[in-house]
């Protein structure tokens, strides 16, 4: 059992835990002429049980420490993660912020712009948007004629293309986003039919 340093008054025992009696408490071990003689064991003291319900008090005192320390760790981590996520979401959101500012300003001059400025100027957003979702880890895949990749792809349509090989991609109808495990869509495509 651990002593108290000096001047600190030692903790209270656990709820619930076997009280000592008032006084030094016996520690178990080789007796010394000093400690006074041996008790009786006929007269059935429990010094022996006073030894085992500190060696007890001690165990139980440690599990509850450990239990409380266990969950201020589970608490002390919850907190970190809830920051990190929300970090990640801020830095995604912010990355954004300039598609929306350029979107803005297209639609803010609409009006005066002609047809063909206008759709230039959409293309460019649309590519800047694309370029943030490739710096946030999740590429663009829009190719035709590649071999069909369930990973990869949705089939949306089967179609007969005497100029494709069966089992490949024909046409992209909504591009995908990310690879393997880091994929945000697969893309819909349409895929060539065997005859």
């Amino acid at each position: 059992m651990s002593v108290p340093p000096r001047g600190r008054e030692p903790d209270p025992p656990p709820e619930g835990a076997v009280q000592p009696p008032d006084g030094e408490l016996e520690q178990p071990g080789p007796r010394t002429e000093e400690a006074g003689p041996a008790p009786d064991a006929s007269a059935g003291t429990a010094a022996p049980d006073d030894a085992y319900a500190a060696v007890l008090r001690e165990a139980e005192d440690r599990w509850r420490r450990a239990l409380a320390d266990l969950d201020n760790l589970r608490k002390r981590h919850a907190r970190e993660l809830e920051g990190v996520a929300a970090a990640e979401r801020a830095r995604a959101a912010a990355a954004f912020l300039p598609v929306i500012d350029n979107l803005e300003l297209a639609l803010s001059h609409a009006g005066a712009a002609d047809s063909g400025a206008m759709v230039e100027g959409v293309r460019a957003v649309r590519d800047q948007a694309v370029h943030v979702l490739e710096r946030l880890g999740y590429s663009r895949h829009a190719e035709t004629g590649v071999a069909f990749d369930p990973a990869r792809h949705e089939v949306v349509g089967l179609v007969q293309d005497p100029d494709a090989e069966p089992n490949t991609v024909v046409q992209v109808l909504r591009p995908g986003y990310g690879e393997a495990e880091r994929q945000l869509r697969p893309a819909a495509v349409t895929v060539a039919k065997r005859e």
